[in-house]
């Protein structure tokens, strides 16, 4: 017989093959995956008793022939009769192809899932298709039906041996690389790996006589009975890891594993794995593999799972979540919620248990897990709750705390007298040594906070905190790092100031993108004699930029590092240089000095008689005489700057306590260590 495919419109093929071919792949799994419907419906119906013939050997056998140019998909499951392949085939219902167009032209996954079209996926790739079928059923007639790419069939009774169905697409020019037993493999790996029926592809193969040849055993490309299908009490530990190599070859073997197994009130089977994540989260995405009844659906989970878990690697498996998945399905779709929420709990659950059960265990694997939890605590409210109770600080003696334990630790001694707690940290624990010792030396202890996400974390951890500050240990002298009390006074005069302030400054190398300011101190005679710090806000601000790579945070970026150089007014060798400087330059200082008293002396009395009048009443000479004055003050000033730089020119201990203090600070590179390293041998002799 001939018929005419009940459609709304003639142009279902057309539609299928334009608005289908960016997925076209997915025709292999769509048909595999109903052979395997079919098998499973024959197995269910042979255990309640409704079909009593011999099951024999169950598989789906894809097979490939290049010179008819067809792809041959067979099962020996339920098969059809004519009157089922005109209910399931021949009527694809769905209204109105306008709206089919314009609501599904850019989903490929959403035309098949809402449409029923899956077996239609065979024309993306095909001029024709046939089916071969012998149904189950006790005096069935088996049926031929056959359709070249219009709404046209024919539908004729045949002969055929056993019950079943094979589909035979005849590849059309434009698809002619699936025809290619690698392409065919690599999308039956991809899609059919963990099908729940044997998939044969071609023969296995040996090498005999220094070649490979065919044996006469199925190559079945499926493991029927993976891992996360099983009760977790038949599994051993080998077998996880035997199962994240098969899913993962060549990869480190992982820290641990989830067993999710969730049959209410929705039903979630899987295992999740934690890798060793290394310092870069992008590379590690798109690991989690998402399965619906042991067919592949995409390994893109975001909107599955909260974002910080797509650093995860491991297998979801949910007939909940359709096999045609689309983003505006999983953001509307309650289920989908649901497990989401799921995920994450059972993951905090199970450091949670990790933590308890085996905290040594925890802490050596600690550095691969803390990039993770971090970035879980900074994206998902809920999980931070949760990870409070397990999360780490490390210090830099390599000892970990939980957040009760650390704030005992240090709460006697890292408490300022404002009664806020300080957490002094580093990040880098080599180039802030000299700060971190400092630190130590005064009693305090300094966490080690060097992770990529650890800047954002700060600050998170201050707005959680009650009375909390956050200090990296190089951002002020350590005697200002906590501040117990007010600080000693800085006994100097202006003119004192003037000259260290000239002296130092003149002598700062010249960086790019880099400013510096000279501050005073007074922090013990046993402290260094100069300290370069960093300014906290300034120095996160432009770290967070950094990561954001523009936006609001860019004004940040774009602004010099700003670093303070700290003299410290106490020590012998800050004020041996000042006397030095005071007596070396007195008598070159003098002239200049006494001509800018006079001119002050002359400035302030014309100010003086000024008073009370207005701009227009002022002679325009006594105007023109301060503007000369301002400007001698101001050649003046140059001058006695030029008198001062010259002096820290040709003292070499100027130049070796500031290079000292950069060398701290890991700012002393290049020419200038070089010649630090000359200038010290000199000293020595």
């Amino acid at each position: 017989m001939k018929g005419n495919i009940g459609v709304t419109s003639d142009n279902i093929f057309p539609v299928i093959k334009k608005f289908l071919y960016s997925d076209h792949e997915i025709f292999l799994r769509e048909l595999v995956s109903n052979a395997v419907d079919a098998t499973q419906k024959l197995k269910t119906l042979a255990s309640v008793g409704e079909f009593k013939g011999e099951l024999g050997e169950l598989k789906v056998t894809v097979s490939v022939d290049k010179q008819k140019k067809t792809i041959t998909v067979s099962d020996r499951g339920i098969g059809m009769t004519a009157e089922e392949i005109e209910k399931y085939i021949n009527q694809i219902a769905f209204s109105g192809a306008e709206e089919f167009l314009d609501k599904y032209k850019d989903d490929a996954n959403a035309i098949i899932g809402h449409f029923g079209l899956g077996f239609y996926s065979a024309f993306m790739v095909s001029k024709q298709v046939e089916i071969y079928t012998l149904s189950h059923k006790e005096g069935s007639k088996a049926a031929h039906w056959s359709c070249n790419g219009d709404p046209e069939y024919t539908l004729e009774e045949i002969d055929m041996k056993g019950r079943g169905t094979d589909i035979v697409l005849h590849i059309d020019d434009d698809n002619l690389d699936f025809l290619e037993d690698a392409k065919i493999s690599g999308l039956l790996t991809k899609y059919c790996k963990f099908l729940p029926i044997p998939i044969a592809f071609g023969k296995k193969k040996e090498w005999k006589d220094g070649k490979e040849v065919e044996t006469e055993e199925d190559n079945i490309i499926n493991e029927v009975a993976p891992a996360w299908t099983k009760k977790p009490s038949d599994l051993k530990e080998e077998d996880y890891t035997k199962f994240y190599q098969t899913l993962y070859p060549m990869s480190e073997d992982p820290l641990f594993h989830i067993h999710l197994n969730v049959d209410y009130p929705f039903n979630l089977t899987g295992i999740l794995y934690f890798p060793k994540v290394k310092n870069n989260i992008e590379l590690q995405r798109n690991k989690i593999q998402l399965y619906c009844n042991q067919v592949f659906v995409t390994d893109s989970v975001e909107g599955i799972v909260p974002e910080f878990l797509t650093l995860l690697h491991g297998v979801i498996d949910s007939p909940d979540i359709p096999l045609n998945v689309s983003r505006s399905y999983l953001q509307s779709d309650g289920n989908v919620k649901k497990i989401s929420s799921h995920i994450t709990k059972k993951v905090a659950d199970r450091l949670q248990e990790i933590f308890k059960n085996d905290r040594t265990q925890f802490e050596e694997k600690w550095d691969s897990l803390r990039l993770f939890i971090i970035y879980g605590m900074l994206s998902d409210e809920k999980f931070y709750e949760r990870a409070e109770k397990f999360v780490l600080f490390k210090n830099t003696e390599n000892k970990f705390f939980t957040f009760e334990e650390y704030k005992t630790l240090i709460k006697d001694n890292q408490t300022d007298k404002e009664g806020n707690l300080i957490y002094l940290y580093a990040n880098d624990a080599v180039e802030q040594h000299s700060y971190i010792q400092a630190a130590r030396d005064k009693g305090y202890d300094v966490l080690l906070m060097d992770g990529q996400l650890d800047i954002h974390w700060v600050g998170q951890l201050e707005q959680k905190f009650e009375k909390s500050r956050f200090v990296r240990v190089d951002s002020d002298i350590v005697e200002k790092l906590i501040r117990k009390s007010d600080e000693p006074k800085v006994e100097l005069s202006d003119l004192q100031r003037e000259s260290l302030t000239t002296v130092f400054s003149s002598q700062l190398p010249k960086l790019d993108k880099t400013e510096f300011i000279v501050t005073f101190e007074n922090i013990g005679a046993e402290a260094q004699p100069l300290v370069v710090t960093q300014n906290e806000f300034m120095r996160r601000m432009k770290e967070m930029s950094a990561m954001q790579g523009g936006g609001m945070m860019s004004f940040y970026g774009e602004m010099p590092d700003s670093y303070n150089l700290v003299v410290n007014t106490a020590h012998p060798l800050v004020d041996k240089v000042l006397k030095d400087e005071e007596t070396k330059c007195i008598a070159e200082l003098a002239p200049f000095e006494a001509k800018l008293q006079e001119l002050k002396t002359r400035r302030d009395a014309l100010k003086e008689s000024h008073k009370g009048k207005k701009d227009e009443e002022i002679p325009q000479a006594e105007k023109e005489e301060l503007e000369a004055i301002d400007k001698q003050s101001s050649e003046a000033t140059e001058s006695k700057k030029a008198v001062v730089s010259n002096y820290a020119v040709n003292n070499p201990e100027v130049r070796q306590l500031i290079d000292l203090a950069l060398l701290a600070n890991n700012l002393l590179k290049g020419e200038a260590l070089s010649n630090f390293v000359k200038r010290s041998i000199q000293l020595m002799k």
